[in-house]
């Protein structure tokens, strides 16, 4: 099975030539774009000024104005062949040695997880490095909050490097700390900060493994934790002991997905709009919560819908569809099963007799499934080819940039979290540690 980035490539060719003959082309992708190299987008973003996510899943997200942006790329490697960056990748790994270790996350095009010493989720990865004690850098192929958290608990002395700095985030980027932070204000003034004759405090803010550095310090400073798509139900079964309701961000799906699973009625988890006053709910609504949702998604998952599990089980009598809890509600209801990637994974492995699989979660770890198990038949429940904007915009070409400069001993791309940030980050990081289901 060819990658998703050649599919990509081919497609857009027949489209193009499908278009000048004036028929339509046999599979589509969301943008056209997506074939070209990320270099292009850096540079539009410097020209224009403002930020954006890049063609795919995310393109028509808004991207605040913090958002990171790259630099422009050296020509030399945006100039290479596949062959040529091959080449000069193992190289500088080959040079390098244990000097340095490469995480590649699942979302990652399959001409960057290649070079991965490790493939794995985010926190999977994270971890991972903590393995390499002898490496002075960590290249984390995946996206800025990802960074962050491999900062978060490597070494002082251990530099992380994200090879391309606009691979941010969309969902991230929909909670960011003023604006919880007012929310929390609101909340406080609601409902005071006294816990009740259980203890338990009015509220418990827990937010999702998929949010900034500062907004991991917000719940380390505020009694609350981080979550991952595989420990959410424990983490919110450790929220209720300790308060009266719980403020989850910044995804509001798979807060809601795992909340009903563990019997929270949907009347009690209300959505908090940031851009609204009680982020538009009323005093009653709040009062009788027990998860109030940030107005937050992913927009990868969002793609996903029951129309498209119907097809998939009317072409193919039997099959098994699997979804990420990052997907709608209905979505999930629809699926045979949920859970996260490595929930995913496991499933299929599972799986001792051939069967057919649709899968709902990122089309470079559906396509990689299928090759990685010639037995089965699997596929993506979408049908047109999106991958994550974010993730795509990491290419080989910025991992042989970000490679060959430690070698010349230059470290590019860093991210560094302050210590103020880092230390409350990691109390909350280590409570969800000590949260295994």
């Amino acid at each position: 099975m060819s990658s998703v980035n050649t599919a990509i490539q081919l497609i857009t060719r027949e489209q193009a030539a499908s278009s000048a003959k004036g028929i339509a082309a046999a599979a589509s992708t969301c943008s056209p774009t997506l074939a070209r190299g990320p270099w292009d987008f850096d540079l539009a973003e410097a020209l224009a000024g403002v930020p954006a996510y890049g063609p795919g899943a995310s393109v028509a997200d808004h991207a605040p104005a913090s958002t990171p942006r790259q630099g422009q790329l050296p020509e030399e490697y945006k100039r290479a062949s596949d062959a040529e960056l091959d080449t000069r990748i193992r190289a500088a790994k080959a040079t390098l040695g244990d000097r340095a270790v490469v995480l590649g996350h699942f979302y990652q095009r399959d001409e960057v997880v290649e070079y991965a010493d490790f493939v794995g989720d985010s926190f999977q990865l994270a971890n991972a490095a903590l393995t390499r004690p002898d490496a002075e850098a960590i290249i984390f192929c995946g996206v800025h909050f990802m960074a962050e958290t491999a900062d978060i608990l490597s070494r002082l002395d251990q530099a992380v490097i994200l090879p391309n700095l606009a691979a941010g985030c969309s969902m991230a980027d929909m909670a960011d700390i003023d604006s919880v932070t007012e929310c929390w204000e609101q909340l406080e003034e609601l409902f005071g900060t006294e816990p009740d004759a259980d203890g338990r405090v009015p509220v418990i803010p827990v937010t999702y493994m998929n949010s900034s550095a500062a907004l991991k310090g917000f719940c380390g400073e505020h009694g609350g934790i981080v979550c991952t798509s595989s420990n959410a139900a424990t983490v919110l079964e450790w929220a209720f002991e300790r308060g009266q309701r719980v403020l989850f961000f910044p995804d509001q799906h798979l807060g809601r997905n795992t909340a009903k699973a563990m019997g929270v009625p949907l009347e009690q988890m209300p959505m908090w709009n940031p851009r609204k006053d009680l982020g538009g709910n009323n005093e009653q609504t709040l009062a009788d919560s027990r998860v109030i949702l940030w107005h937050g998604f992913c927009s990868v998952h969002k793609r996903f819908n029951v129309g498209q599990i119907e097809k998939a089980r009317a072409e193919f009598p039997g099959v098994q569809v699997i979804v990420h809890p990052e997907c709608p509600m209905e979505v999930v209801d629809a699926a045979d099963s949920a859970g996260s990637t490595d929930f995913i994974r496991k499933a299929i492995a599972a799986a001792t007799e051939p069967t057919t699989f649709a899968v709902g979660t990122e089309i470079n770890l559906v396509n990689r499934l299928a090759a990685e198990n010639p037995q089965h038949t699997i596929f993506c429940l979408d049908p047109v080819i999106c991958p994550c904007s974010t993730m795509y915009r990491i290419h080989p070409g910025y991992l042989a940039w970000v490679l060959e400069a430690l070698v010349r001993g230059e470290v590019v791309n860093r991210i560094a979290v302050e210590d103020a940030v880092a230390a409350p980050a990691r109390v909350a990081l280590e409570r969800m540690l000590a949260a295994r289901p």
